[in-house]
């Protein structure tokens, strides 16, 4: 019986993260420089445009892994 009560933990863990992952995809365009810092790649043709965020991909990893690290560090 407990091994269902920490799937249904889990699930609500990976159900919130999903919730503010997509908050925080709504608010990306309201975000002052996001999507536009110096190491986004970005190549304009005539019919052709490529986009690459790096540097934003960098940062939101960074953010990312320091607020999982604070989840767990306090759980324990």
């Amino acid at each position: 019986m407990a091994d269902w009560l920490d799937i249904g933990r889990v699930l609500v863990f990976f159900g919130i993260i999903i919730i503010l992952g997509g908050i925080l995809i709504l608010l990306t365009g309201k975000i002052p420089l996001l999507g536009r810092l110096p190491g986004d790649i970005t190549i304009h043709t005539k019919k052709f445009h490529f986009y690459f965020p790096v540097a934003t991909s960098i940062i939101i990893s960074i953010f990312l892994t320091f607020i999982i690290n604070v989840i767990f560090r306090h759980k324990k």
